[in-house]
C-alpha cells in the first residue's frame, strides 16, 4: 500500500505550466528534497492559496503531499518568503534571474537533494535583488552551479599534462575536455577557445569566494567577454543546446534594449 506523505519545505519556483482550465504544473527546487514537480489545483482561478508564490524565481514555503516517488506532488498551500520585487521591477534582472533558474532546472534531476545548490540560488537571487547585476556575478553563479552539479571546469591545471596554470605562458579552453590546456598540449581542435590567463585566474579567485564578497571582484571588458564565451560554450556542449533564456538575453543585448 502506497501511503501519502505531507511536507512543508522552502523552495524556489523554477518553471510553471498551465494545465487544463484552472490548474498549474510547477517545478520547484526545494531545500530538503531537491527538484520536485507538483500540481497546484485551481491555482489559476483562486490566487489566495498561492499569492505571489507561483511565479518563476519566487521563494516560498510550500505545503505538499505525495504518493510514491514517481507521482506529481499535490501543492496544497504556500507562504511567501521572498518575491524579489526589485528583480521583477527591472527587465535585465528579470531576464537574468529567469536564466539562473532555467540553468538550475537543466542541471538537476528530480528527487536528488543538494543543499549547496539550494543555498546558491537563494544567495545569488538575494544579491541580484539587493544590488547591481554584473558579468562577474553571473559567471561566478555559472561556475558554482557547474561545480555543485558535478561538471566543474578544470581551470587550475592543464587537463593533459597537469601543468599548473601559474606556470603557463598561455592557455586554451577545450569544451570536450572540460578544462584548459597549455600551449604545448594544444591540439588545434575546433572546440578550443583561447582564454587569457587573467580571465582564468579571476574565475578561480571568485568561484569559492563568499557571496557577500563577490562585488570586490570585477572582470575587465576582455575577461567579461572571454569568460562569457567560455562558460556559455561549455554549458551548450554539456546540454547539447542553447537555453532559450540565454538566447533571449543575447538578443536583448544585441538590440541594445
Amino acid at each position: 500500500m502506497i501511503t501519502k506523505t505531507t511536507h512543508k519545505n522552502a523552495a524556489i519556483v523554477l518553471k510553471t505550466l498551465d494545465y487544463g482550465e484552472s490548474d498549474r504544473i510547477v517545478t520547484l527546487y526545494t531545500a530538503d528534497f531537491g527538484k520536485i514537480k507538483g500540481i497546484a489545483k485551481g491555482a489559476r482561478r483562486s490566487r489566495k492559496r498561492f499569492a505571489n508564490t507561483l511565479e518563476p524565481f519566487s521563494c516560498a514555503a510550500f505545503l505538499f503531499s505525495k504518493r510514491g516517488d514517481n507521482t506529481l506532488a499535490f501543492l496544497e498551500d504556500s507562504d511567501n518568503i521572498n518575491h524579489y520585487p526589485a528583480i521583477r521591477a527591472d527587465l535585465e534582472k528579470t531576464l537574468l534571474a529567469s536564466y539562473l533558474v532555467d540553468l538550475t532546472d537543466q542541471f538537476t534531476l528530480e528527487g536528488k537533494t543538494n543543499k549547496d545548490l539550494f543555498s546558491l540560488i537563494i544567495d545569488f537571487l538575494g544579491l541580484m535583488d539587493a544590488g547591481e547585476v554584473s558579468d562577474a556575478l553571473m559567471r561566478f553563479f555559472e561556475m558554482r552551479l557547474l561545480k555543485y552539479s558535478g561538471y566543474e571546469p578544470v581551470l587550475d591545471h592543464c587537463t593533459i599534462c597537469r601543468q599548473p596554470v601559474e606556470s603557463m605562458a598561455a592557455c586554451r579552453f577545450s569544451f570536450a575536455a572540460g578544462g584548459i590546456s597549455c600551449n604545448s598540449c594544444y591540439n588545434n581542435s575546433g572546440d578550443c577557445l583561447p582564454v587569457s590567463l587573467g580571465t582564468v585566474k579571476t574565475l578561480l579567485m571568485g568561484k569559492d569566494m563568499e557571496p557577500a564578497q563577490i562585488h570586490r571582484l570585477s572582470l575587465s571588458i576582455r575577461s567579461a567577454e572571454e569568460s562569457r564565451q567560455m562558460l556559455a560554450g561549455f554549458i551548450r556542449h554539456l546540454l547539447g543546446k542553447e537555453l532559450k533564456s540565454a538566447r533571449v538575453i543575447n538578443e536583448i543585448r544585441r538590440l541594445g534594449i
